[in-house]
């Protein structure tokens, strides 16, 4: 039926299986819509029952409700059937009268609480705190602009006349709101009807307090005064604590509030002055709000028609007067108006004005002149839309392969406003022209819905939740920002390519396109292409990513998804780079969105990061949205901002130490924002704001860390040349903040160079700490066994571990491997130039010294006068390979480690050849660990057998085999030997393996002349180990006894 009026769907008809409904706005519009309807049935061959059809009517009676034009109401028939209903007299029947029944709910106010038990709580929205609906059915979903509100004039009032009645008593003061500008902010866009009438509106007013006008409210129903926090901190009034503290609830949107303070707040309105006593309550209806006790002490009098205050002050009568129309804020604090409110306020008032405020377009700069006619040359690469038809084949594709037995979704389609779902259909119109989008009849289904962007249009996305949990995941790696910037270090110039619906131009795995189909309220739709939603959808796109740029990576470009960045050295060569990537582009047919790309540009932004050849820094943007993030109100606030700033840490030195009061508020089960999370608040937005720009690392220079440690957190800095790279920072635990500061300086030294030891661990770099006491932990003889472990994990670093005391030490010179060793060498070696003599007479040097002489030969070169293989210093037969052995089996960083060990920190700086058997030659003869280690042995203590206490009860068994064979075929011989008396059978056998046949041996032979033993003692062999054999011992209550391995 969706496939014959699909025409005429959401326009005039409405089809429900064999049921069409057709509907218009007069006659003879009518007539037109049922003579197009006929035409389709005459098109389609499809018959109509004649009795069952009503025509031009304005009631219709049409599944089970009777609409009309002034609305639906339910069907009388029906009705009767319920109200005629029997008493049930079963729980079916009890269940038929309620299914019945809620058939109509719709119409029945709160006919889920009439159907509950008695004192069921009513459903309670966490989102307002309202009752009788849900969160995610919540009508409050309100976006609140805010700004700083001018000075508005006040309406002169117009005193109404008083007659004097000569009677003495004195003449009626009125008092009208305080003028000037107000103390915070308050909402705008409230789209309403002005009312000049106060039937209903509460009294507000406006009153100075400290030189400032706030916002006041005298309201009956409140049973104390309150005064806003608001107030109490813009105004640093000075506050006390509650002499009897209490609980509040519905003021804000939190559960409850604590009242624990009280504050004496001095106000005036015009002439009237006040002073009295508020609790400290956080809310946002007002600064200043006056209840029952005020009203009580000033016997005060309200005047309900004209919403006016009446009381007594100095002996004189004042009346005070609330906002007026123009001033007052509407009891409906509407932040974004519905299309529907707005038509219909817009034809009621029959006419208005719109202001709009639009937020300017950055400016676009021109394209490089150089870059034109590379663009007209791959014209057809750039396109404001994806062209028609199916992307090409190509090697990747996207797969959906399913959990194997798992249960296929089929879920509803989302209920969809009228000018929701016309968007949707519109949508949806557009894929399939495009061939992108298709009709389906997929057992597998899950809902579409539209999601509003940032101007105001909608996105429709596909809610595959359900298709995600049943799908097995693709572990292909999404790439680290980290080592994207890694590459880019001498890079001039830069450009970035956005590809347009990149998901789109990569097509599904013929077959699995049934997988991706969604439903709406029209029918039944499948992908072709790549969608949006998909739990493997970011994998399957940077593997396309990869495989298509994968000449270029690590070369010229980077890529992360649909964002291609080309990086050159200068112009020339940039150009070349360019039109590369856009032979690949053209030759994929993948399309570029050219509006939002840059070509030739020295400082670009990319991934929330601005990068040019001085480095990388964060994103201006970004940082303008930390600066002006308002104060958290709740747990989730606090993770949100906590999450943005973290973004930017590697820009912040010590962040989690700066960050820490944020984080314990996370701790608490109440949310209680306090002074020093607010302190540390302000202090991350600002050094965020004052973050430095970061160098890109060069390999080709040496690394400088420095660490610091305090009592909340460790801190690191990754540098060279004196420029920055990165920040590390770890907040420290309970436990770790007992540490003592050496351990804390220490653990600051070990966690910063696991962080970066992808850059530290293939070369030298030199490590500055400012605690003195870690110069000498290369010295240290006995070790704890946390700083063992420490030791260890940093063993396999090559660093200069340098004091830095303040500001005073500079970073050294960068020093590069072979200079450094030999430096080294050269400061503890006694007599270490006398190597440079030696390798001429050395046995084992002196023809590789000969052949360097004129030249690096294989493996071996000259350097400073003295021969490297590789990096390894050669030493040649002396004294100094007894000195090396010492130090890196026994010196102070060694732990007398076993031969493999030792090898490898030798065999690190130093090569000879017979290290491998000089290593093992001094290791035998090492005293310390002659005494401390032993030689490994599988062999246990021999446990004696237990003496046996009669005969035939405790036995052993054991085979003889391999003996000659006898004319019976008999090979072997059983041996069976009773330990109380020693007496034997030999029992010949064949060689078998086989328990079953060993037991039935025995009992032939043993058990018929002697009983069941108690214990049977035997070897290891796999027919005593089987599992028949134990089992069968088990049973007859025989212990069986092995004797150890390889010991008879």
């Amino acid at each position: 039926m969706n496939h014959v009026f699909q025409p005429f769907l959401c326009q005039f008809v409405v089809v429900y299986f064999d049921d069409i409904l057709i509907y218009s706005g007069n006659q003879e519009e009518h007539l037109q819509h049922l003579h197009q309807v006929f035409i389709v049935l005459r098109a389609q061959k499809l018959f109509i029952n004649l009795p069952k059809c009503q025509f031009l009517v304005s009631r219709i009676s049409f599944l089970g409700y009777v609409i009309s034009d002034t609305g639906t109401e339910a069907d009388p028939i029906k009705i009767e059937a319920i109200v005629n209903w029997p008493v049930p007299q079963s729980f079916t029947d009890v269940r038929r009268f309620h299914g019945l029944a809620s058939f109509y709910r719709r119409f029945i106010s709160s006919s889920r609480g009439q159907a509950s038990t008695a004192g069921f709580p009513a459903r309670k929205c966490f989102k307002c705190q309202g009752f009788g609906h849900i969160a995610s059915g919540c009508p409050n979903r309100r976006v609140v602009t805010l700004m700083e509100e001018r000075d508005q004039e006040v309406q002169e009032l117009v005193e109404p006349e008083i007659n004097d009645s000569g009677d003495g008593q004195p003449s009626t003061t009125i008092i009208p709101p305080d003028k000037g500008p107000l103390l915070v902010l308050r909402r705008l866009l409230n789209s309403h009807k002005e009312e000049t009438m106060q039937r209903h509106n509460i009294f507000r007013t406006r009153c100075t307090v400290g030189g400032r006008v706030c916002q006041l409210i005298i309201d009956s129903g409140s049973c104390e005064n309150v005064a806003s926090t608001v107030l109490i901190e813009r105004l640093n009034l000075p506050t006390e604590d509650h002499p009897s503290p209490y609980k509040l609830a519905w003021i804000q949107k939190g559960n409850e509030v604590e009242v624990s303070k009280r504050c004496l707040v001095n106000f005036s309105i015009g002439k009237f002055e006040e002073q009295v006593w508020c609790d400290v309550v956080p809310m946002d209806a007002c600064h200043l709000l006056l209840g029952r006790p005020w009203q009580y002490d000033r016997k005060s009098i309200h005047d309900g028609a004209a919403n006016t205050y009446s009381l007594w002050h100095k002996d004189e009568q004042i009346t005070l007067v609330p906002l007026d129309g123009g001033m007052a804020e509407s009891r409906i604090n509407l932040s974004l108006v519905k299309h529907s409110l707005f038509v219909k306020e817009l034809h009621e008032a029959a006419g208005g004005y719109v202001m709009l405020m639009m937020e300017a377009n950055e400016t676009v700069s021109e394209l490089h002149e150089d870059v034109q006619p590379l663009l007209e040359e791959f014209r057809d690469i750039i396109t404001d839309e994806i062209p028609a038809g199916l992307p090409p084949q190509r090697e990747v594709q996207h797969a959906i392969d399913l959990i194997p037995g798992a249960t296929i979704p089929n879920r509803p389609h989302y209920r969809l406003r009228p000018d929701e779902h016309e968007e949707l259909k519109r949508q949806i119109e557009g894929l399939m022209s495009k061939g992108l989008v298709r009709p389906s009849v997929s057992p597998c289904a899950v809902p579409a819905l539209l999601v509003p962007k940032k101007d105001g249009t909608y996105r429709m996305c596909i809610d595959s939740r359900a298709v995600n949990k049943i799908t097995i995941k693709y572990r292909f790696p999404i790439p680290r920002l980290d080592d994207i910037f890694d590459q880019l270090h001498g890079a001039k110039l830069f450009s970035k390519i956005d590809l347009r619906s990149g998901y789109h131009q990569i097509r599904m795995r013929p077959g699995d396109e049934w997988k991706t189909a969604f439903k709406t309220r029209d029918g039944l739709y499948e992908w072709t292409v790549m969608p949006f939603g998909l739990s493997n959808a970011p994998s399957t796109f940077m593997r396309l990513m990869n495989h298509v740029f994968q000449p270029f990576l690590c070369q010229f470009v980077v890529v992360y998804f649909d964002d291609i960045l080309i990086y050159s050295g200068n112009q020339e060569e940039h150009l070349q780079h360019l039109h590369q990537v856009f032979m690949v582009l053209r030759a994929q047919k993948l399309f570029i969105n050219l509006p939002k790309c840059q070509f030739l540009v020295s400082r670009i932004s990319f991934l929330g990061y601005v990068i040019s050849d001085t480095g990388i820094e964060a994103d201006p943007n970004k940082i303008e949205a930390i600066v002006n993030w308002p104060v958290p109100q709740s747990f989730t606030d606090v993770r949100r901002f906590h999450g943005l700033a973290s973004f930017y840490r590697r820009f912040i030195r010590n962040f989690s130490t700066v960050a820490a009061p944020i984080t314990e508020v996370l701790r608490g089960e109440q949310f209680a924002w306090n002074n020093a999370a607010q302190t540390s608040f302000e202090l991350l937005k600002r050094v965020i704001a004052e973050a430095p720009v970061l160098a890109l690392p060069n390999f080709n220079q040496v690394f400088e860390v420095e660490c610091d440690a305090s009592n909340v957190g460790i801190g690191a800095v990754l540098s060279q040349g004196g420029h920055p790279l990165a920040f590390f920072s770890e907040k420290l635990n309970d436990s770790r903040q007992k540490y003592s500061t050496y351990d804390k300086e220490f653990y600051a030294v070990v966690r910063a160079l696991h962080h970066w030891s992808h850059y530290l661990l293939p070369s030298e770099f030199i490590l500055f700490s400012d605690h003195e006491a870690l110069r000498y932990l290369q010295s240290q003889n006995k070790l704890k066994s946390r700083h063992a472990s420490w030791v260890e994990s940093i063993a396999a670093y090559h660093f200069v571990l340098k004091y830095k005391a303040g500001q005073h030490n500079t970073v050294a010179d960068a020093l590069s491997r072979r200079h450094l060793l030999l430096q080294v060498l050269q400061s503890k070696v006694v007599g270490f130039e006398v190597l440079k003599e030696l390798y001429k007479n050395d046995a084992d040097f002196q023809n590789i010294w000969t052949r360097c002489q004129t030249g690096p030969h294989q493996l071996f070169h000259m350097k400073e006068g003295y021969l490297f293989r590789g990096n390894q210093l050669c030493i040649p037969q002396n004294s100094l390979r007894l000195e090396l052995l010492t130090e890196c089996h026994a010196g102070g960083l060694a732990g007398h480690f076993g031969r493999d060990k030792t090898l490898s920190m030798l065999a690190e700086n130093f090569f000879w050849p017979t290290m491998k058997r000089d290593v093992e030659r001094y290791l035998r003869s090492c005293r310390v660990c002659r005494i401390a280690k032993t030689q490994g042995t599988n062999a246990g203590l021999y446990m004696p057998l237990p003496v046996p206490e009669a005969p035939w009860l405790d036995v052993s068994i054991d085979f003889v085999l391999g003996l000659p064979r006898t004319q019976r075929n008999k090979d072997s011989i059983m041996v069976v030997v009773d330990r109380f008396s020693k007496m034997v059978h030999f029992v010949p056998c064949t060689k078998t393996l086989d328990a079953t046949h060993i037991a039935d041996l025995y009992f032939r032979e043993i058990v018929r002349l002697h009983g069941i033993p108690r214990t049977i003692t035997s070897d290891r062999d796999v027919k005593f180990l089987s599992h028949f054999w134990k089992t069968l011992w088990s049973k007859l209550g025989t212990r069986l006894h092995f004797s150890s391995t390889a010991h008879p």
